[in-house]
């Protein structure tokens, strides 16, 4: 048998009454023969039953909620529209934009908090806290912890938990307004099966943490945890993309042939058809209950596979899915991939070339001295950057602020037209209505490395033996609205799979999640994103084990820092499927037992110790309130694997009695 080692302590056993510090010392545990059991899914007990299910698309640039009652889970209902739009941006979607009082306390959230702030006096406008895109916080951190901070536009900090439960809390509010309205009743939060998407290529600290920021909001209670899911943003695209009818899709594939020319001739003018088809039907379509009921899938049969290309403001997500018939259950195929090449890389891309053309000194002043302009700026951009296209020749000019003309006058002591004529930036002029004059050309460079990106990354998704004989390629989220990104696309798949865009492209993922909410076993296959286990001593073998890994203990030869693999980078695992252990705490009197989990993106892990493996997280089983006579206990732990979020469970094998089970994945 073999004994766990936590950490590199090689003291094998925990003291009787460990100190909070101490606790981390190795519990003395022996693993008995690792197995996989197979739960039969069917089974699964239902829960308590909800009445509604309410999704939040918390996006990295927008957000945004959808509900269906689970009496007609055919009718999506997307929410209400927000006040204070952005001209020609039409969605019901709000930005993701935050905004505090002086004194810390949440004011308002979306179009409102940005309207809020811009309206505020300069010298008032310092002492409050502005927050936008503020998400991708989550991605970028390393070790992320509860105690994470983010900089509101001001330079201040605040702790990054407050602002998330400060907008979940926003979103609870309205969408029981909206419900209880709707209904005529009060509407009570413990009816409401709430999901929330992320990325699918996020850690499980940032899903972790989403779930510690509802709970901190109140959108559900530690005690009831199923009571939220939290849903993968591609794989919830994915499930509404298996239910669309043809005729709510622009496939690029088609459009040109039927203008009599081959896709290949000149992509542009199909594509402008296809943007006019887009705007008139979007204008037509005014009714936000969708029916989703006829299915696209006369088209798909068993074992077809299709790739999501999920690109939103933070993240571009890529998940490769098989159809599994009858019941239409999904299979993923590859482990998602992607990464932070979402819209906002535009947006930074802008933010240099203005720093080339007016200096880095002056828009970092700008930026903080008149926080509100340079927000507006932004929108003006966002607006422009929707109008880049392939086939554009007319430039595009961007509102300068008046703030901007005026504070960079007194920084530099020369006037802005003057510094963009000395600035050699080519393709940027200034034009005499006071606006940024932008070529075509200029715009699409800002494109270019965000698009280059997405592009290499589905290169070699599609090099990879489990991704040949794609059907559909789907592109859902914002940023799949823009006509350079499907270009790209386009001529990167010369014709291997449909390219299929929905046409509520930025509702996707929020319609899918509802779907996903009133049925979560719909997914039932997935791949692991990483090799998961914990370390463990092995009996010495002379000639395979290191001899540096050799420890004697009371005569026995061990080799320490041993990985026993729970589960691998990129192996199936299906809906339910346990992976199981059993350990013995080392005392009889020992209260807790804490494991190290270690993660490495490799398949194949040998030893803890190696290169790419990382401590992630912490197993805790709590045994207090167990004691028994047995002389030896056994407490048998069950990790599932296969979900959008890993569990444990645990029992103590003597008295069948459940013993509280945890993992962590927040650095402390």
């Amino acid at each position: 048998s073999s004994h766990i080692l936590v950490g590199h302590n090689i003291g094998l056993y925990a003291m009787a009454n460990p100190s909070p510090a101490k606790s981390m010392g190795d519990p003395g545990i022996t693993p008995l023969s690792p197995s996989h059991t197979q739960n039969d899914t069917d089974q699964v007990p239902s829960g308590p039953s909800f009445v509604v299910v309410v999704a939040i698309d918390f996006g990295t640039t927008s957000s945004g909620y959808a509900y269906a009652f689970t009496k007609e889970p055919e009718c999506i209902h997307t929410m209400r529209r927000w006040e204070g739009g952005d001209p020609g941006v039409s969605n019901q979607k709000t930005p993701t934009t935050i905004l505090l009082t002086p004194d810390r306390k949440f004011h308002s959230f979306g179009y409102a908090a940005r309207d809020f702030y811009h309206d505020l006096d300069p010298s008032e406008s310092k002492q409050w806290l502005y927050l936008e895109k503020f998400k991708m916080k989550l991605h970028t951190t390393a070790n992320l912890s509860i105690d994470t901070d983010l900089h509101a536009a001001n330079g201040k900090r605040v702790k990054a938990l407050d602002i998330f439960a400060y907008a979940l809390a926003f979103f609870k509010e309205q969408a029981l307004k909206e419900l209880s309205d709707q209904t005529g009743i009060e509407f009570d939060n413990n009816d409401v099966r709430w999901v929330i998407t992320v990325p699918a290529i996020w850690k499980m600290p940032a899903k972790q943490f989403m779930r510690e920021a509802a709970y901190k909001s109140g959108l559900v209670s530690r005690e009831n945890p199923e009571q939220l899911i939290i849903a993968l943003e591609p794989e919830a695209a994915s499930i509404y993309c298996r239910k669309l009818r043809l005729h709510q899709m622009v496939d690029l594939g088609t459009l040109t042939t039927q203008n009599g020319c081959s896709p290949t001739d000149n992509v542009g003018s199909g594509m402008t058809q296809a943007k006019e088809l887009v705007r008139r039907n979007r204008q037509s379509r005014t009714f936000l209950v969708e029916n989703v009921i006829g299915e696209l899938w006369s088209e798909l049969e068993e074992g077809d596979r299709y790739v999501v290309v999920d690109c939103g403001g933070g993240t571009v997500d890529l998940t490769v899915h098989q159809i599994r018939l009858p019941e239409g259950h999904l299979k993923e195929l590859y482990k998602a991939s992607g990464g932070p090449y979402g819209s906002l890389g535009i947006d930074y891309a802008f933010e240099k070339l203005l720093c080339k053309i007016f200096g880095q000194d002056f828009i970092d002043q700008f930026k903080i001295k008149r926080p509100a302009a340079w927000v507006d700026l932004m929108i003006a951009f966002e607006s422009r950057k929707r109008a880049a296209a392939p086939d554009r020749t007319n430039p595009l000019n961007i509102n300068l602020p008046f703030s901007f003309i005026d504070y960079y006058k007194k920084f530099r002591g020369h006037s802005v037209e003057h510094a963009l004529r000395k600035s050699n930036v080519d393709f940027v002029k200034w034009s005499s209505q006071g606006m940024l004059r932008m070529s075509p050309e200029a715009m699409n460079s800002l494109f270019k490395p965000t698009i280059d990106h997405i592009i290499q990354h589905l290169t070699e998704l599609f090099e990879k033996p489990e991704v040949s004989d794609i059907k559909f390629l789907f592109l859902v989220g914002g940023f799949a609205e823009s006509p350079l990104l499907q270009q790209a696309v386009q001529d990167m798949l010369q014709g291997r799979s449909r390219i299929i865009i929905p046409h509520d492209v930025g509702l996707t993922i929020l319609k899918g999640a509802v779907l996903f909410g009133l049925d979560p076993t719909i997914i039932k296959v997935r791949r692991s994103p990483l090799t998961y286990g914990v370390g463990v001593l092995n009996r010495f073998v002379e000639g395979k084990h290191p001899p540096e890994k050799l420890l004697v203990k009371d005569g026995t030869r061990w080799c320490t820092d041993v990985f026993d693999t729970f589960i691998a980078a990129d192996q199936s695992v299906a809906l339910g499927e346990m992976v199981k252990r059993s350990y013995t705490p080392a005392k009889p009197s020992q209260q807790v037992i804490v494991i190290h989990v270690y993660c490495s993106e490799k398949e194949k892990a040998g030893f803890i110790s190696e290169p790419g493996v990382r401590k992630c997280g912490t197993l805790r089983l709590d045994v207090s309130g167990t004691e028994s006579t047995a002389p030896r206990r056994e407490i048998q732990t069950l990790m599932q694997f296969g979900d959008t979020e890993i569990r444990a469970m645990a029992v103590d094998v003597s008295t069948g009695r459940t013993v509280k089970a945890s993992i962590d994945f927040l650095s402390h």
